[in-house]
């Protein structure tokens, strides 16, 4: 499996979420980056999000985005060592 523009912006869309607070969600406005928009939509069809705009975190979308923000913090290590 690669990295396509779509998983990569469903990522970036996951990376956005506070972990901190499960009560803050997200809304992608319908001005945001077409990618945006439709990555927010797929991300809601996965059972991730609960709005096809964003909104809250599923548990599966917690887990998600945890997983997510993980490797980024990996990665960024990685990248300075």
């Amino acid at each position: 499996m690669t990295f396509t523009p779509d998983l990569v912006a469903e990522l970036e869309l996951l990376a956005l979420f506070n972990l901190g607070n499960t009560q803050e969600g997200l809304k992608v406005h319908h001005v945001a980056a077409p990618e945006a928009i439709a990555a927010a939509k797929r991300l809601h069809d996965k059972g991730l999000v609960t709005q096809t705009d964003g909104g809250y975190l599923t548990s599966l979308g917690l887990e998600a985005a945890e997983h997510a923000q993980s490797l980024l913090t990996i990665l960024k290590v990685s990248e300075t060592a």
